[in-house]
């Protein structure tokens, strides 16, 4: 089984890379644009996505300029939020993306939802990137039919990490020029 899921793995990252690399450079540049000018950047995680604020926070490789994001922190106009959730059903996370969008601040989302017509989280969003995860990866060992293992965070953390090294790139950049 677990060479099944290392296959699944991979090719789930592969899918995600092939697919929203340019949402990825884009979100990068948009948390890029907090930081090169007076903004900070936050990451508002919900459920098991919040273990990504935290490695941004306190792991070896810090996210430069990001601050700390709970439901009272005041969000202006020069910062960037990005949104990480594994669905755009969350009502927390719809509020959240709505208060952005009246306030005409630019955000982003990482969910599991494709971006379509009936996806709310990315109408509003300045750019939306999806994990491309649509149900479980593995058959159940027991149960016919049944799927499981929902990698949320571990698709979660891949994007993460390369809009990371997206956004390390043009903060270095803009510090050469």
């Amino acid at each position: 089984m677990s060479k099944i899921l290392s296959t699944q793995m991979s090719g789930l990252f592969q899918k995600i890379i092939q697919s929203e690399e340019e949402a990825i450079e884009e979100t990068a540049r948009l948390l890029a644009q907090a930081s090169v000018g007076q903004g900070k950047v936050y990451f508002a995680c919900f459920d098991e996505l919040e273990a990504i604020e935290t490695n941004a926070l306190q792991g070896i490789e810090k996210f430069a300029n990001l601050e700390k994001w709970s439901e009272t922190t005041v969000v202006t106009d020069v910062d960037r939020v990005c949104i990480f959730t594994p669905s755009i059903e969350n009502p927390k996370v719809l509020n959240l993306a709505q208060t952005l969008y009246e306030k005409f601040i630019p955000f982003a989302v990482v969910s599991s939802e494709s971006q379509d017509e009936q996806n709310i989280l990315s109408n509003l969003a300045y750019t939306y990137v999806s994990m491309k995860i649509r149900g479980g990866l593995l058959p159940h060992p027991t149960n016919l039919g049944e799927r499981v293992i929902f990698p949320y965070l571990m698709a979660g953390l891949f994007i993460y990490e390369a809009i990371k090294l997206n956004y390390d790139e043009m903060l270095s950049d803009d510090e050469i020029e």
